[in-house]
């Protein structure tokens, strides 16, 4: 059975952005996003919920673009070969390729999934990841740590949920982020 990945980049307070929404401060250095697209390039879909697909799509308009770096262009590519799914109410139809709109998250669509699918899912978006979270369908977190503390926003990790989790890997980057892999392990 395949795993359901929770990945997050996330000021050192716990938030993927600030009050305002903005998430610069998460901007990876080329080290950290080569290692992240180690992570992830074995996942063969992206869950998505519909602030994180807006965000991410542009990934589809820049493998088109010759002047990304090496990093860049291998992000690229194999986000566009993954398959998409994103929870949204509002969008009726997807703007990028080999990608499908669920109008909401079914835990047991996403339990059949991983029981069906030959590689790891990838799950994006705090909300969802809430949700996911709370329903049990989370195997792993990768949490990217910024040297930055922003005081408010989107938590990264959903409240009212009690999970246990018990630590894989660690490993600090030149430019100060710090990544934390877990496994989770049940119910606290």
């Amino acid at each position: 059975m395949a795993q359901l990945i929770y990945t997050a980049n996330t000021s050192l307070d716990g938030y993927v952005n600030d009050a305002d929404g903005n998430f610069d401060f998460t901007v990876p250095s080329d080290e950290v996003h080569g290692f992240i697209n180690d992570l992830e390039r074995g996942h063969g879909t992206y869950l998505y919920g519909r602030r994180l697909y807006e965000t991410m799509k542009v990934w589809e308009a820049m493998q088109q673009r010759t002047d990304l770096s090496p990093v860049a262009r291998d992000y690229a590519d194999f986000w566009c070969r993954a398959q998409k799914v994103v929870y949204s109410r509002t969008l009726k139809a997807a703007e990028t390729a080999r990608t499908r709109i669920e109008p909401s998250f079914d835990p047991e669509a996403v339990r059949r999934l991983k029981a069906g699918a030959s590689t790891d899912l990838s799950l994006g978006g705090a909300e969802l990841a809430g949700q996911a979270f709370a329903a049990g369908l989370v195997d792993q977190v990768h949490l990217f740590l910024a040297p930055v503390i922003i005081g408010g926003g989107t938590r990264a990790l959903p409240d009212a949920v009690r999970t246990r989790l018990e630590l894989l890997d660690e490993r600090t980057f030149g430019s100060g982020v710090v990544h934390l892999h877990y496994r989770v392990s049940g119910q606290a």
